[in-house]
């Protein structure tokens, strides 16, 4: 199965050359260009993308508010969005997992890496770079004055073991490693963690972890 990738950024060199990237992949196509994120939202639509390469700073409707319309849309739920950085400000990336982008990649990427985290993102099974982006979240909560959007109060509607296994997806293991480490069959172990992203209102897995750190049901590990 091919997987249909819509390229959102508003340099055309840039784009042109992730498409050969991804069309360098028997298994990914470039389905789609846009140069803005209201472009990035209509062809979303339109080609029935599988994963959006979204660019955070864009004119117009900017990467972030276009990654939190394609999430929002009920018509749109297969979608993922994978986020194009420089990695130059936190706060933005940060912002996109919030927005329910499904993981982050810094432009300079290799292109056996790209076409990976495509796979990965468009799976929905793990999250992408999870050491990178917990040390992304952990980073930026430190921060003084940051507002939560979640408490933990919030985890008052998950199971025992709801719970459990979404501190293993927060520590970045994957549904057959948490099978593994819980002694369930992988099935199981992504029917709870789908369960806890229902309950808590969490896009996918990427969000599913933002929030395990606002609430404190993780804490980042000492260096």
């Amino acid at each position: 199965m091919t997987v249909r990738v819509l390229l959102a950024d508003d340099q055309m060199l840039v784009r042109a050359g992730f498409r050969v990237l991804v069309d360098s992949a028997p298994d990914l196509s470039v389905v789609g260009e846009a140069g803005n994120g209201q472009d990035a939202v209509r062809l979303a639509r339109d080609t029935r993308a599988d994963v959006v390469l979204m660019d955070i700073r864009m004119p117009g409707m900017d990467g972030l508010a276009a990654t939190q319309a394609i999430t929002s849309d009920p018509a749109l739920a297969g979608v993922r969005v994978l986020v194009l950085t420089t990695f130059e400000i936190d706060e933005y990336v940060f912002a996109a997992l919030r927005a329910g982008a499904s993981g982050f990649l810094g432009k300079s990427v290799e292109a056996g890496e790209l076409q990976d985290a495509i796979r990965v993102v468009a799976r929905g099974d793990a999250l992408l770079s999870p050491g990178a982006t917990k040390g992304l979240i952990a980073r930026f909560l430190a921060e003084p004055g940051v507002q939560v959007e979640h408490t933990p109060e919030d985890l008052a509607v998950l199971t025992d073991r709801e719970r459990e296994v979404m501190t293993l997806v927060a520590r970045g293991l994957t549904n057959d490693e948490i099978a593994d480490h819980l002694g369930i069959s992988r099935m199981t172990a992504k029917t709870h963690a789908n369960r806890a992203m229902l309950k808590l209102g969490a896009h996918d897995r990427a969000q599913l972890v933002v929030i395990a750190y606002e609430t404190g049901l993780v804490h980042p590990r000492p260096r």
